[in-house]
């Protein structure tokens, strides 16, 4: 397994719907093990193939208790509203207050190939939605009210200009949740 350069806002691959994936092959299941070994690094609790440069449908969580690999994922069905803070391995240091529905239920692909349906509230509904939004292009800025999200986008280019789009695992700016 090897750690994967983390893409950060700026990267275009970050605003783009990434493809879906289809077939699992050992090589998908590798991709996996490393965006797992990539997200462990980074203290992240979910991380999508477009977070590492990767513009496929693949993305991992784990919470305490949960540990899943969504490949191809679509949310079928959500209730409820809730407000938490999130933040983003691709946006470093940022956080804000954002609302999602409190329950879902979510049919991916696992990486042994087979079709399942999960219900999740909580960290893992609100992480999963969060890795979602990632696969279709959506960061969590874009939840956020227009004051907001210009306020924060504003001290986040000041506070990295002219820094990469691209940061090695371990680096400084990597290290957000």
């Amino acid at each position: 397994m090897s750690l994967l350069p983390l893409h950060l806002l700026g990267s275009p691959v970050l605003r783009q719907r990434s493809n879906e994936v289809g077939t699992i092959d050992d090589e998908t299941r590798r991709f996996i093990d490393n965006l797992f070994e990539t997200m462990h690094a980074s203290k992240g609790v979910g991380l999508a193939a477009n977070q590492v440069g990767i513009a496929r449908r693949i993305a991992v969580v784990e919470t305490d208790e949960d540990r899943l690999v969504l490949i191809d994922p679509v949310i079928v069905e959500s209730e409820g509203k809730e407000s938490a803070e999130e933040g983003c391995l691709s946006i470093p240091e940022v956080y804000a207050e954002v609302t999602r529905p409190g329950r879902i239920t979510v049919e991916a692909t696992g990486s042994d190939g087979l079709r399942y349906t999960r219900e999740a509230g909580g960290l893992l509904a609100r992480a999963i939605q969060h890795e979602i939004d990632h696969l279709d292009g959506i960061l969590f800025l874009d939840h956020l009210g227009p004051i907001k999200r210009t306020m924060l986008l504003a001290r986040y280019k000041k506070e990295h200009k002219g820094e990469s789009y691209i940061k090695e695992v371990g680096s400084p700016a990597a290290g957000s949740a």
